[in-house]
């Protein structure tokens, strides 16, 4: 893209400089630190220059918007055309107080729904079993059957609406019971649209809500994806997070090939399932985090977007140039919010934010500032809705596509993450792949040490963290702070009570069994699970039949 004489000459033009305006100024003032760098520890050079960019050549890396390699965004006009989706993550207590949250964000111009689950659901425990006491409603909503899905949706109409759902291990009853759901609003299977988050491997990875064994596992996923493609065609039935590997700590290179390297391994099993790739992976979305790096994130999505197409179309061979797109949601990042000073925590999420926008994402959730306190009240939640809202309508930064795109620091920036990616998938191919990687504790052992390495530089001064040490104040906390119904989890246990001894239980009895015959073969689950959910089978029922078949999973101890 660069003539080679003009290189030569900016060349000689940036030693000059460095030998005279830079040198006088750095003699009058020196610079701040010795080192300049990212949030993930990656240097950061003075100055970029096209010398930064010498070998970029723009249609091989840049290209235009909506075209191959989609470096520059996967539509033609971006949010000029269509606004990401405003999916505010939400969740807590009992079905009824999520339900209201729902109806609140919706009123206030949220576009779509976000489900949060509590940590019994997570782990697929009913809110009464032993292994949930004292976790009812604390990080999310309790859901442990069909009738508290259909309280949760209760008056949202599910064929206008496209709910996103964190949900992991147990990603496939969940999923049947919001189908069910749907079925008795009148809303057939295809014309639902949404996300389960449904990636096993992260778990494993990082946030560690693993139920069965890696194998049984990626079984289930394969199930999902195969049952989406068949009846289900607006659906995503995985959301690959690279989210969750970032908040335990990941550096930003981390989060993108980890990801990614697990994304193309749920290409693989579905292909070894026998499905067409250009079938099922236009269904495909992914995950990503915002954090404070603003340069960083946004070459971290650029660099996503043409790795996920050149290995779609080169090394599993698809065709349809939807398999190539790589979708995504962002959140801001939570790990990064301080319980001091939380009002900061709102600029913290704005910077974040606009770096998800300006990186192309199709849908988006800003945090709360109470979020390092408790779950978000209604007021910090309005205000994490209402920013991305100005975000959108006041900045200017949707009016044209990718206006980064030609920045020598963010192009160098895309291309030395594209590298580091891969770099990390030689290494994960060296291991055997991403299961074998897994069990030898190669993510995690990389993880942690990159965590460590954050937090001794804030520890020892070398990263600013306003509020936290620097900054500081010792002031009284003046925002609300969210207080659930204290009497939520008693009427959530009676509800489940009443429900086991009204339902057909021989038919429930029916659907359990046959669900534990198939899983000990080798037939899609799905079905199963959607007659189980449909007799009102518990989700603790049901994951205690599959605990049996699959058994549980115990990580290695890592050193």
């Amino acid at each position: 893209m660069y003539d080679r004489e003009k290189l030569e000459a900016i060349r000689q033009a940036r030693d000059k400089w460095e030998e005279t305006t830079l040198q006088h100024t750095l003699a009058r003032r020196p610079e701040r630190y010795e080192t300049f760098i990212t949030t993930s520890g990656e240097p950061v050079e003075r100055l970029y220059t096209p010398l930064d960019v010498a070998d970029l050549d723009y249609e091989r890396d840049l290209g235009f918007p909506g075209e191959y390699p989609f470096t520059r965004g996967i539509h033609a006009t971006m949010h000029r055309g269509r606004l990401w989706t405003m999916r505010m993550f939400a969740g807590f207590g009992t079905a009824e107080e999520t339900n209201a949250r729902f109806k609140y964000l919706l009123e206030k111009g949220q576009t779509g729904l976000s489900i949060a689950f509590d940590l019994p659901t997570l782990y697929g425990y009913d809110t009464d079993a032993p292994e949930a006491l004292g976790e009812f409603g604390k990080c999310g909503v309790a859901v442990s059957s069909l009738k508290d899905m259909e309280i949760l949706l209760d008056g949202i109409p599910l064929d206008q609406v496209s709910t996103s759902m964190t949900i992991n291990s147990p990603a496939a009853v969940l999923w049947a019971m919001y189908i069910a759901v749907a079925e008795k609003q009148g809303v057939p299977m295809e014309k639902l649209r949404g996300t389960i988050q449904n990636d096993i491997l992260k778990e494993y990875i990082a946030q560690k809500e693993f139920i069965f064994p890696p194998e049984p596992s990626m079984r289930l996923v394969t199930d999902t994806i195969e049952f989406g493609t068949q009846y289900l065609p607006q659906w995503n039935t995985i959301s690959i997070s690279g989210y969750h590997i970032r908040e335990a700590g990941s550096t930003a290179v981390q989060e993108l090939a980890f990801t990614l390297a697990d994304g193309m391994e749920y290409v693989r099993w579905a292909i070894e399932r026998g499905l067409d790739v250009d079938r099922f992976a236009p269904r495909l979305s992914f995950f990503f985090n915002a954090h404070n790096d603003f340069f960083e994130e946004i070459a971290k999505y650029r660099a996503a977007r043409r790795i996920w197409a050149r290995e779609m179309r080169e090394t599993f061979g698809a065709k349809n140039p939807r398999s190539w797109l790589l979708r995504f949601h962002t959140q801001t990042a939570g790990v990064s919010l301080t319980a001091q000073q939380p009002e900061n925590n709102v600029v913290r999420v704005t910077i974040q934010a606009l770096a998800a926008v300006l990186g192309g994402t199709q849908s988006l959730h800003t945090n709360s500032m109470d979020e390092a306190l408790a779950l978000p009240s209604e007021y910090a939640v309005k205000v994490a809705l209402r920013t991305q809202q100005i975000i959108a309508h006041e900045s200017g930064v949707t009016h044209t596509v990718d206006p980064l795109a030609g920045s020598f620091y963010v192009e160098a920036l895309t291309n030395r993450m594209e590298q580091q990616a891969y770099d990390y998938f030689r290494k994960i191919e060296a291991l055997g792949g991403v299961i074998p990687a897994i069990r030898a504790g190669f993510f995690q052992r990389e993880i942690a040490e990159a965590a460590y390495r954050y937090q001794r530089e804030i520890d020892e001064r070398k990263r600013i963290i306003v509020g936290v040490n620097e900054y500081v104040e010792d002031e009284p906390l003046r925002i609300p702070i969210l207080e659930m119904d204290p009497d939520g989890e008693r009427r959530q246990i009676a509800r489940l009570q009443k429900l086991r001894q009204e339902r057909d239980n021989e038919k429930v009895g029916q659907t359990l069994e046959a669900l534990r015959e198939a899983a000990r073969g080798t037939e899609n689950l799905m079905p199963y699970i959607l007659e189980a959910v449909r007799a009102y089978a518990t989700l603790g029922e049901i994951m205690d039949v599959l605990r049996g078949v699959f058994g549980v999973y115990r990580e290695p101890v890592i050193v």
